[in-house]
């Protein structure tokens, strides 16, 4: 029997996860069984997917792809992302996603493969009245030209690439705070920690206010580890060590 102490609760069940939590979750992928699971599941409170996802999934066809997850989740935002690098090639892919649905969130990059700023499209969309995922935001200053682009009425997601920024050797939470308060005051402005490499920077992103979280579905799974015993813990990780061992066939 799994037993816990004082200052350790039991684990969470999974259909817990969601109300838990103020940070809402985007199941991140291109899988479409993992992202039909993760809704089912009701844990997440959205999806996102990227071409580099899509392609790791080995998705051929783009439109098909697109087509087969509309049809299966309809009630929840999900983003998918230009692949043109040209304004002009952005603009018109952008306008085709987001003529796939409602609830699509259409991922423009803030810059180019050439760094040249997509503002001025993203801007133009917005009028548009097109809801919008900015991605690939990884400083302050980005943060402030999408949030000076923003429309009262129309909502739009900035992703700042949380995980990314870290693995320079850079502490994301800072940033990810003022990110945040530059924010505020925008109702319909959702700040986004993108690319998370563990499920501590879902408690960090909850801490400093960001309104969502991409999360893999190997991060999804680990969520129901929360409050887990340590002591525990300790225990099936040498079991794991000596399952896998015998699995192996090793031996000295």
């Amino acid at each position: 029997m799994t037993t816990t102490s004082s200052t350790e609760a039991a684990p969470i069940s999974a259909d817990a996860i969601a109300s838990r939590h103020r940070v809402s979750i985007y199941a991140d992928g291109a899988d479409l069984k993992d992202m039909l699971a993760a809704n089912k599941a009701g844990i997440v409170g959205g999806f996102t997917t990227n071409p580099t996802l899509m392609a790791k999934a080995g998705v051929k066809d783009y439109r098909a792809f697109g087509k087969e997850v509309m049809s299966a989740i309809r009630d929840l935002p999900i983003s998918f992302e230009v692949l043109a690098d040209d304004v002009e090639g952005m603009r018109r892919q952008a306008r085709e996603l987001a003529s796939w649905g409602d609830n699509v969130f259409v991922k423009i990059p803030i810059v180019n493969t050439q760094g040249e700023s997509s503002m001025p499209l993203i801007r133009e969309l917005i009028k548009d009245g097109l809801k919008l995922n900015v991605t690939a935001v990884m400083t302050l200053e980005q943060v402030r030209e999408i949030a000076d682009a923003t429309d009262p009425k129309i909502p739009l997601i900035c992703s700042v690439f949380a995980g990314r920024i870290a693995d320079t050797g850079r502490d994301p939470v800072p940033l990810m705070r003022s990110a945040v308060k530059m924010c505020a005051s925008k109702a319909k402005l959702m700040v986004l920690w993108a690319s998370p490499r563990e499920v501590l920077n879902m408690y960090q992103a909850e801490e400093v206010g960001c309104h969502i979280i991409t999360m893999t579905a190997d991060l999804i799974a680990k969520l129901t580890l929360k409050g887990k015993n340590l002591t525990d813990f300790s225990r099936e990780t040498a079991e794991m060590f000596f399952r896998d061992a015998k699995r192996a066939g090793l031996s000295l």
